[in-house]
């Protein structure tokens, strides 16, 4: 049968473990009459969340279980492949179902996922990758494939924040042409809307990644938060991370979206993106520079010079192609634009990304 993830939120302010181990319990009285079955489920009891795994041959199905037992139905139920639930959230261990980390206290199901984008313009550093993996087990992270960036899960957001300050380190120290941006966030395993384990935090780190400048180190709040509960020696140092609030993120996306949709207009400059955003020009500017790092008419030339990355690596499109697609004005004035940035032309990283 599928496997299916929910989500509940509980408005009571005497919420505790205790309430949703004696609806576990209702739910388990029940749960043949619909062909489900319950198979683990977490507890937030800060948040007032609890997410539920179980198996049953429909959404519908599942959550009837609920609302029949004793009426605390999902806000959002989600179906999720074994192997991706495996990675995103660790076994750790049962106590009649309910989740416990290994140290023996409730699993809240909240993950801490950090996303490494990098950008190698030399084809020399390929062993720095095995480095970076290394780092990632010891801090005690999970690593989900993805096609270009590394994207990982951590259980504790202390130990991300640890991994992420070393692998940092780890590529700062390279002296020639490598480049990266890393974001962390943390979030809940099923959002209220979506159909994605972890959709919003999946959401969150994929969009700081684009819009950082180079070498640019994102944290979000509930991450810091987060850690800042959990038990360590000393309170982790947080000088090379830029912070990110909540209400930051809903403004990254739609600079994202303006910046996209805008891409291949060769008039399209930082006027626009005040008129399409809806600040006054010295709003804009310091809200862009604060969030990305550069102003914003450098953040379209960038967020140009990436996209322009992209398919030069793939190779799918020629070079004046690629020029007018990624709003240049002409294919010489792009090279001309490129080879600044990157000390490269072109023509040469096509090249070294076909030996990668």
């Amino acid at each position: 049968m599928p496997l299916y993830m929910d989500i509940h939120t509980v408005d009571s302010a005497d919420f505790s473990v205790e309430d949703v181990v004696k609806a576990h319990m209702e739910d388990l009285a029940i749960q043949e009459r619909f062909g489900v079955i319950q198979i683990k489920y977490w507890v937030n009891v800060d948040a007032k969340t609890l997410f539920c795994l179980m198996e049953g041959p429909n959404k519908e199905a599942c959550n009837e279980v609920h609302k029949e037992s004793h009426g605390n139905t999902a806000c959002n139920i989600i179906e999720v492949a074994d192997d991706e639930f495996n990675l995103f959230l660790g076994e750790g261990k049962n106590v009649n179902d309910l989740a416990h980390y290994n140290s023996g206290e409730v699993d809240t199901g909240y993950r801490t996922i950090l996303l490494l984008s990098i950008t190698d313009l030399t084809s020399k550093y390929d062993h720095y990758i095995n480095e970076i993996y290394r780092l990632i087990d010891k801090h005690k992270g999970t690593s989900i494939l993805q096609p270009d960036d590394i994207m990982v899960s951590f259980i504790f957001a202390s130990n991300a924040i640890l991994c992420a300050k070393a692998i940092g380190k780890l590529l700062s120290s390279i002296q020639d042409n490598i480049e990266f941006n890393l974001t962390l966030v943390s979030g809940r395993p099923v959002d209220e809307h979506g159909n994605d384990l972890f959709e919003e935090t999946k959401k969150k780190v994929r969009n700081m990644c684009k819009l950082g400048f180079k070498n640019t180190m994102y944290l979000d709040y509930e991450t810091k938060r987060i850690s800042d509960k959990e038990r360590l020696v000393s309170k982790i140092k947080l000088e090379d991370f830029c912070i990110v609030q909540n209400e930051d993120f809903e403004f990254s996306y739609k600079l994202f979206r303006i910046l996209s949709d805008n891409l291949a207009h060769t008039d399209f400059k930082s006027e626009k993106i005040n008129e399409l955003i809806g600040l006054s020009k010295s709003q804009a500017y310091r809200k862009i520079k604060s969030l990305t790092g550069i102003a914003p008419n450098q953040l379209i030339q960038e967020f140009r010079l990436r996209n322009s990355l992209k398919y030069l690596k793939n190779d799918c499109k020629t070079i004046s192609e690629i020029a007018f697609d990624s709003g240049f004005n002409s294919p010489t004035y792009f090279a001309k634009v490129f080879r600044k940035r990157f000390s490269i032309t072109p023509t040469y990283f096509t090249k070294i990304s076909k030996s990668q």
